[in-house]
């Protein structure tokens, strides 16, 4: 079977391209871009435009180049997908070895919110069975050496960071709802226009518990609420029932 008629091997060439020995040139125009200059414009384009604006076409008019010549760098918008998250994730810095075990979990679920929040597009593509290219390796056995010597096993081990990983993400996720939320109509204007109502509408005898507490958060943060606060409070929480006694 050729290479090209291989997507797996296609694939995973593509991602661990730095790895492998250079292909011999072959046939056709040559080259006047990197795979690596393709999925870092892919990325630019998604981080500016989000990822349904991401299309081989979008991505050659971004290098000045011909939308059938992209073709010669990667086979599909799919496969560029993999590409782009691969490249994220390969932009985590290392995480600190002398910093308490505590702490460095803390650094693992910071840099996956951060990712999310830093690249919104993320949340659109699928990351259930996403091709293991060497940024996401990396970051992975950098995540595991994190925990390595927290007197859990294997399995234990890859958990916490599952964990910590969906809270991270699902708290990224609210944050950037507050955020694109709060562009279409701040949150002082929302309850100028809602509060009264509500106040018409909703017997606060029937809902003391919801009319006291809402009350207090709505005067603490200024808002529904405060992800922010939400990830520190609820990380903390978190570690404390991951980590040994």
């Amino acid at each position: 079977m050729s290479r090209d008629a291989d997507p797996a091997r296609t694939l995973l060439e593509l991602l661990w391209r730095h790895e492998l020995p250079p292909r011999k040139g072959g046939r056709g125009p040559r080259q006047t871009v990197s795979v690596d200059d393709v999925v870092t414009a892919a990325v630019g384009l998604a981080d500016r435009e989000g990822y349904d604006k991401v299309s081989i076409r979008a991505v050659a008019a971004e290098l000045g180049l011909r939308p059938m010549s992209l073709y010669t760098y990667v086979p599909s918008k799919d496969a560029l997908t993999v590409l782009m998250v691969d490249a994220v994730a390969a932009a985590d810095t290392p995480i600190p070895a002398d910093l308490p075990v505590r702490d460095r979990l803390i650094v693992v679920a910071r840099q996956i919110r951060d990712e999310f929040l830093a690249h919104p597009w993320l949340f659109e593509v699928p990351s259930w069975r996403m091709v293991l290219g060497p940024g996401r390796m990396r970051r992975y056995e950098r995540q595991l050496a994190a925990v390595a010597d927290a007197g859990l096993d294997d399995p234990e081990m890859d958990r916490v960071i599952a964990v910590l990983t969906q809270f991270a993400t699902g708290n990224a996720r609210t944050a950037l709802a507050a955020v694109r939320s709060t562009r279409e109509q701040s949150d002082a204007e929302w309850w100028e226009a809602y509060g009264p109502v509500l106040s018409e509408v909703m017997p606060a005898v029937d809902y003391p518990l919801s009319t006291r507490v809402g009350a207090a958060v709505g005067e603490l943060y200024q808002a529904p609420g405060d992800p922010e606060g939400d990830f520190d409070y609820g990380l903390e929480r978190l570690i404390d029932a991951i980590l040994p006694g």
